[in-house]
């Protein structure tokens, strides 16, 4: 599929369908062909263990940002044979190994630093390959414009990191990040706002409905509490009390006023435990659920139902 394509031409939807089998893309909305005809660049041959990939494969590992030269380093030879050679040809053999594998300039120093470092974090976060790229990638910008100076490396990775984790819109609190990278996250969240403004990078606001399942599964809830949770914050959005609070302080709060509505008690301590903000500000976000959602009845009604039981 196309990288340029975002969406239907016709119907503006963004649920398209890649077949890979007739080579087109397809939208699934109005059922327009957006395109046809497309190359399929995946391999042609077969293998059936990993000797027979080694001979038939004609190419090395694709390219990649998280490696400091893309990838595309070579290595000079095996070890096994190089102590059969004589002494003198092996201290060579040796002497042009170390030069081959010597960085040679500042660039490409700070990024073999920095991306070990982003590898460690994002494992430690257990995100996905998909974010570790971007994330390497907004790091390697950042660095080849010169916003790396006068800054740590660790607080620019722990930036990009948070930036990447926005843009795929996997949930990760600057809270999570501060404690992988060690960094303050006052200092993160700095160095992320700067290197966004400076390299132009658009991040919409978080949604905090994308919090809900990492809550649910943290406080061992059922999937029914889970809904009711996503159809709540729903609610507080369209009376707009989401806008201009903490998408974690609201998603908690949404999935407390859950867990008494489904008779799945969680305190609120336990809840601010998980989701990382305060027993205060759960309480407050809760009452204004309750206030401007008029949610009072429908717990109180079940809490008379639970204790009739």
């Amino acid at each position: 599929m196309s990288k340029y394509i975002k969406k239907c031409p016709e119907c503006g939807s963004i649920n398209l369908i890649v077949n890979k089998d007739k080579g087109e893309i397809i939208c699934k909305d109005c059922g327009f062909v957006i395109e046809e005809r497309m190359i399929d660049f995946s391999q042609e041959w077969r293998e059936f263990d990993s000797e027979q990939g080694e001979k038939r494969r004609r190419t090395g590992a694709p390219m990649t940002y998280t490696k400091f030269d893309r990838g595309l380093g070579t290595d000079m030879g095996g070890m096994s044979d190089v102590y059969q050679l004589q002494s003198k040809e092996r201290n060579k053999y040796f002497r042009l190994r170390k030069w081959h594998h010597r960085v040679s300039t500042a660039i490409e120093r700070n990024l073999k630093l920095a991306l070990a470092e982003l590898k460690r974090v994002s494992s430690f976060l257990k995100l996905p390959p998909a974010v570790e790229e971007e994330a390497a990638r907004i790091y390697t910008m950042a660095v080849q414009r010169g916003l790396v100076r006068g800054r740590s490396m660790e607080s620019v990775v722990a930036g990009a990191l948070y930036a990447s984790c926005r843009r795929h819109e996997v949930p990760r609190t600057l809270d999570e990040i501060s404690e992988a990278s060690g960094i303050d996250k006052k200092e993160i969240g700095r160095t992320y706002r700067f290197i966004t403004r400076e390299l132009g990078i658009r991040i919409l606001p978080s949604n905090p409905v994308d919090y809900i399942p990492r809550f649910v599964a943290s406080l061992k809830l059922s999937p029914e509490t889970q809904t009711r949770a996503v159809e709540i914050l729903e609610k507080a959005q369209k009376a707009e009390l989401t806008s201009g609070r903490g998408p974690t302080g609201i998603a908690a709060a949404s999935l407390y006023v859950a867990t008494l509505i489904n008779n799945e008690k969680r305190t609120q301590r336990e809840v601010a435990d998980v989701a990382g903000v305060t027993e205060v500000t759960i309480r407050n976000r809760y009452k204004e659920l309750l206030r401007e959602l008029k949610l009072s009845k429908e717990i109180k009604k079940k809490l008379e139902e639970a204790i009739e039981k």
